[in-house]
């Protein structure tokens, strides 16, 4: 029952959202990012030990503005993503700005498939939404949530998108499918920045131990796909969406090596988005190891 509660007050959420008015929707959306922000739970607490490391001289005062400007942030990506299924394939294109457009057109076009790596940064639906308009087809994974029926919602909502999603866990073998993807020429989108297996690598990030899930390294040295890390932010009413050039390693190094080069090459590229655009990272969970030491799986 619980669980059903929680999936019909998401869908009635959901649907309110998409058929308001913008204007509407923007304002009551930042009154619940002031809301959150005010209550100062976990996740701001976290946020905020994340933003320190981002910008290592701001006092405890100008965390807390950044702490708040990172939650509007947060919150305009959930009130674009109910409302994106609304938008016209012309006001998707409009109000994303691609740099770089050809390093990912270029090979997906060719029919060679590439494997983008992006962070929880900016608004990555709408860039999958500017990328199916555009006619690049591309497969991502999903994190499986509870309840199921809400998860299944996520996933028609994405699909609906152009998106094809593979369930994280619980499914087919995502490897498998994932490379054979690759196979047929197209492109698939992986979120980088978060180990949810407990299962990734150490890389270091800003300075300090973190830990990166292997998986997309993995899948470019077995698949010989390129890599190619991928960042977002906002600027006032438009998403940014940088498409970086590929990460490479240099020729001899073994297997395990390799893994760990590209991901550190990846964790770079981030870090110097993060130091860019750091309110526009949307990650209220441990990345740190510091932080993950005693966090069991």
């Amino acid at each position: 029952m619980k669980d059903l509660l929680t999936d019909r007050a998401y869908a009635a959420g959901w649907h309110a959202v998409r058929y308001a008015p913008e204007r509407v929707a923007s304002v009551v959306f930042g009154q619940l990012a002031d809301q959150a922000w005010r209550r100062r739970g976990r996740g701001v607490q976290q946020l905020e030990r994340n933003l320190a490391r981002i910008v290592p001289d701001a006092s405890a005062s100008d965390l807390r503005d950044l702490s708040r400007e990172a939650m509007h942030s947060y919150f305009r990506y959930w009130c674009e993503a109910f409302r994106l299924p609304e938008w016209g394939a012309d006001e998707v294109v409009d109000r994303i700005v691609v740099h770089h457009e050809e390093r990912l057109r270029g090979p997906a076009t060719s029919g060679q498939g590439v494997i983008t790596a992006l962070g929880h940064l900016g608004n990555w639906d709408h860039a999958g939404a500017w990328a199916s308009t555009t006619g690049i087809a591309f497969t991502t994974v999903a994190e499986r949530l509870k309840p199921e029926a809400l998860f299944r919602r996520f996933l028609a909502y994405r699909e609906s998108l152009g998106m094809e999603v593979l369930p994280l866990s619980g499914g087919e073998d995502v490897s498998g499918t994932l490379a054979a993807r690759l196979g047929q020429g197209r492109v698939v989108a992986l979120v980088a920045d978060r180990d949810l297996g407990r299962s990734g690598i150490e890389v270091d990030l800003l300075g300090e131990p973190a830990r990166f899930p292997a998986g997309p390294a993995v899948l470019a040295l077995r698949s010989g796909s390129p890599l190619l890390p991928v960042m977002s932010w906002y600027d006032k009413d438009r998403t940014h969406l940088e498409i970086q050039a590929a990460v490479r390693v240099d020729e001899g190094l073994g297997f395990r090596d390799s893994v760990q080069a590209l991901t550190q090459q990846f964790a770079d590229a981030l870090g110097d988005a993060l130091r860019e655009h750091p309110t526009d990272w949307h990650m209220l969970q441990r990345v740190w190891t510091a932080d993950l030491a005693g966090v069991t799986p």
